[in-house]
This record gives C-alpha cells, structure tokens and sequence, in this order.
C-alpha cells in the first residue's frame, strides 16, 4: 500500500494494530490461570495435553536429557552458537551497574545498592517453533547480571520432546532450570509456583496471545519484560538504496507472523515500485510465502515522502521494534532517531544480523512502545536499593525541617520519629 500525506501522525496511524484483547482469549486465560494456581501440576499435565497435543508424564528435563539433545545437535551449529555467545556476552556485559556510595563528609553517606533479581524465568516459544537465539537473548543477560536461578519453560512438540537446539543452546548459556510447559499454563505457573515449579520474580521473553495475555494479568504478582507483539520492521532508504537489499529485508520480517509490520519510507518513487518488484521476485523463492503475502496485503506500507527529514519524523511516530537506515550517511541521520528498538545502519547491518549474532538484544519493544520502553538487557535482571547513613550530628542538624515537613502532612508518627531521638 502506497501512503502520502503532509500529516506525520495520520501517516504513523496505519502501522499500528490493536492492542485490544480478545474477550474469548482473555477468558481462556483467566481459566488457565486459576486452574493452575488450585491444581498446580495437574492442571499443567491437562492444558498440555489439551493445548500442545502433548502427553507428559515429568515436567523437569533432566540433565540427561539434555546432555543427549546437546550431542544430536550439528557441531557446526554449536560452534556457531558459541561465536554468538559471546558476542552477545560482550555487548551486555558493557551495561552492568555498580554500587556506589558517595559522601560529602563522614556524618552522611548516600548511595545505591545494586543486587541481581534472584529467580528468574524465561519463556521461549516451542513445539512448531525452533528459537535457540531466544535462549541466549534471555539467558545470558540475566547470568551477567547474576541471576542465581535462570529456570527456562518452553513447550514440547507432540511426540513430547523440546527441540534439540533449544536445550544446547540453554546448556551453553548456563540455564539452571528447564521444563516443558508452554502457553498461558507456562506463565501461570512461574508466577504462582506448583509442586515442581517453584515460582520466579520476573518473566521475560515472547511468545503468542495467549502468552502475552497471560503476562499482562500476572503482572503485579511479579515482574514483566514487556509485551512484545508481532515483529516490525521499517526501513528510511533514499534514492541512492538497494531495491534488493530492502526487499530481503522487509521479507526477513513477513516470514515471523501474518502480522508482522513491514514498512518503508522514502522520497523516490522509483525506488518503491522497485521494491515493489524485488518483493514479488525473491518471495517465489521463500518457504514461507503464504506468510509473506498476507503480512504484506495486511501490514505491508510504502510512504513516499518529500525529503528525509520528514522520513525521520515519521519513523519516530512510529517507533519501530528494528529500523534500517539505507541512506548515504546514516551515521548522520542516527542523530534525529528518538524512538526505536534497535537500529541498523547502512547496506551491510541487515536486521538478521541481530536477531542472531552481532551481540545486542534482539528482545524488543513493539507497537510503538519504543516511544517509552527499550530493548532488554542486563538491567532488566537488577533491582537497585537506595542506600542512607546520617550520624546522631547530622539528623540533629536537619531535624526541625524534617519535622516541620512531617506536620505540613499532617502525619505526627513521622514527625516523632525524629522528636524521640532527641528528647533525652
């Protein structure tokens, strides 16, 4: 679909989909849920079976289990993996926080207190589905920060096995807990806990509707990454871009879901209807093309634009989860982005590249929610705790106004909190 308009916000509008939840969806998951948190593991066993077409006698995998899945796995692939790992480590590891304490003299000291969150789960999507790259994304992020317990769910296929790859990579990145159980059930029972489980403080990772749904109402019992939706991506290219490079790229990301969004903005026509033609080229050779054609018919825009300052303006309404800048100087241009999840710069940093290997986190806010939330990373394992030390001196010093600020609040316990150690 081709859009043009002067009115940024208007234009913005057609990339965004409902955020609004099913009724039937959100009944289902409400009956998951308390099913789970009154029968706990039996519940898990019939929703499974129920859901997955999946008969499971043990929840936990062993590590015999997985040590054999590691061995199935093509050495090729491990070895591949391990490279990304560490790419992955090295990124991640530069967003660590310290404690720190600071103090203009030795009657007060003030500070933060950092501490790694000390249970954490990570859902990743199974059964149809195959994500190793989700597993590191997740886990290794929550090991730098120090996580003690990283207990990963994800569903098994209906012959009751968690694809191979999926267990190596959990045993490279280091996850200390592994059980075969997905969908809302999966969430319910890290957020509650059953007599196999033991609950976690935050859930992270993707995972369908019912998955996000299931999120969404246990937060509050504990902690959420996010809810991400259907993958995104829009790519700001001038005259000068590749029409094929853009092509690949759109339909790297309508190959994830029938709903995924894929956009592009420029100011050359004859750049679109370029694009337009590699799009039909390279998806014959796609296996996903029924995918592609309905995530294109669906959620596939092309804004022409005037000139690129009002391409950025556009991308920043938008906000999208990856943005491609294929502009003769993108490094310039990356100045005027406020509101992405990640951002590709350039002919040769196709967002596939981080999906799997360059090292930032392909865990991404979605939907316009990179107007005010960002990709996850190693914070999103740590909690902080503010740290306050006043000597007998220094409170005296204060403590009238404290107690003034107390009485203004009409809160007297306050104010005598500070009077009693000072009545002697």
């Amino acid at each position: 679909m081709y859009v043009s308009t002067d009115n940024i916000e208007e234009m913005a509008l057609n990339c965004f989909r409902s955020n609004s939840e099913l009724k039937e969806i959100s009944e289902i998951v409400d009956s998951i849920i308390e099913g789970v948190r009154i029968r706990g593991d039996e519940a898990l066993l019939d929703y499974t079976k129920k859901y997955d077409c999946s008969e499971i006698t043990n929840l936990k995998i062993t590590k015999e289990e997985i040590d054999i899945a590691f061995d199935m796995v093509d050495k090729q692939f491990i070895e591949i993996m391990k490279e990304a790992m560490e790419n992955i480590r090295q990124f991640h590891q530069n967003q660590m926080q310290k404690s720190w304490l600071t103090s203009g003299n030795e009657r007060i000291v003030l500070g933060q207190h950092i501490t790694p969150i000390e249970r954490v789960g990570i859902y990743v999507p199974g059964g149809l589905a195959n994500y190793p790259s989700t597993v590191l994304m997740n886990a290794i992020p929550a090991k730098i920060a120090g996580v003690k317990s990283v207990v990963m769910v994800t569903p098994a296929g209906k012959n009751g096995m968690v694809n191979p790859s999926i267990l190596a990579a959990a045993k490279l990145a280091g996850v200390d807990e592994i059980y075969k159980v997905g969908g809302a059930q999966a969430i319910a029972a890290l957020a509650f806990g059953t007599e196999t489980i033991k609950r976690v403080y935050k859930i992270v990772g993707p995972g369908n509707i019912f998955v996000a749904t299931a999120k969404k109402k246990v937060y509050g019992q504990v902690a959420i990454d996010m809810i991400a939706g259907p993958s995104e991506i829009c790519i700001i290219a001038d005259k000068k871009a590749n029409p094929k490079y853009i092509a690949a790229d759109l339909l790297s990301q309508a190959e994830h879901d029938e709903m995924a969004s894929v956009v592009l903005i420029t100011s050359s026509e004859d750049l679109a209807n370029e694009v337009m033609k590699e799009i039909t080229i390279q998806t014959k050779e796609l296996s996903r093309k029924e995918i592609i054609n309905k995530a294109i018919q669906t959620y596939g825009i092309i804004f022409i634009v005037d000139e690129l300052s009002q391409a950025v303006a556009l991308a920043n309404e938008i906000a999208p989860e990856h943005l491609e800048l294929m502009v003769e100087k993108p490094f310039e241009v990356l100045c005027s982005i406020k509101n992405a999840g990640s951002i590709f710069l350039g002919d040769y940093a196709p967002e596939p590249l981080g999906d799997y290997f360059a090292g930032p986190n392909h865990t991404l806010p979605t939907n316009g929610t990179a107007k005010f939330s960002s990709p996850l990373g190693v914070e999103d394992f740590m909690k902080k705790s503010n740290v306050i030390y006043y000597d007998r001196k220094a409170l005296s010093d204060v403590k009238d106004k404290i107690i003034i600020f107390a009485q203004k609040e009409g809160l007297t316990a306050h104010a005598n909190s500070i009077k009693v150690r000072f009545c002697e």
